[in-house]
């Protein structure tokens, strides 16, 4: 499965890389993230409970940085297991740019593949949990880092979002990096 997409995030390109190098801010952001932990510098494991159409399971998954940019991007990574409920597994490549008002341009391509029930579900399902997991993670994250502080100008504080991505980002991290790969991380 191949998705990309971008969201704007009301906050400058520094902050926005920052939070997204912090397991407590993404964790804050994924639904249902039970865990995120930063394990060294370039990797993430996490726990996170998705229910994806009829299937309800625990994702417990690992994700790694590569190609980092700061505060430009990176590649990510990473597989969750579900146990019976099945796996995901791909990459992404995070790119953050410059947007009106001093916000940040966060766009993502993801290459990810499911399997065990998940894959029989049927790519619909998979698809809808991936949009839901995605908008809710923008929403959260747009409305920590993009919170106004004195290190934003007020202007970026009221940079519209624009739209909900599509990307299944790695199972929700791993489901939102893989659903953070996907998640994270893929998104």
């Amino acid at each position: 499965m191949k998705l990309d997409g971008e969201e704007v995030i009301a906050a400058p390109r520094e902050r926005v890389w920052e939070a997204l190098n912090d397991p407590e801010v993404l964790k804050a952001c994924i639904t249902g993230c039970e865990s995120l932990e930063k394990t060294s510098d370039t990797s993430f494991e996490a726990t996170v409970m998705a229910k994806v159409g009829p299937v309800r399971a625990r994702f417990n998954g690992a994700v790694t940085l590569s190609e980092l940019d700061p505060p430009n991007g990176y590649r990510i990574t990473g597989e969750g297991k579900g146990g019976a409920a099945g796996f995901a597994k791909g990459g992404a490549r995070i790119t953050l740019s410059e947007a009106d008002g001093g916000a940040t341009r966060l766009a993502y391509e993801v290459d990810a593949q499911v399997g065990g029930k998940l894959a029989q579900i049927g790519s619909r399902l998979v698809d809808a949990a991936a949009k839901k997991y995605a908008g809710e993670f923008f929403e959260q994250f747009n409305a920590q880092v993009g919170a106004p502080s004195e290190a934003a100008p007020a202007e970026a504080a009221e940079a519209p979002s624009k739209g909900v991505p599509t990307a299944i980002w790695a199972g929700t991290l791993i489901v939102a990096v893989g659903a953070l790969l996907y998640y994270l991380l893929a998104g």
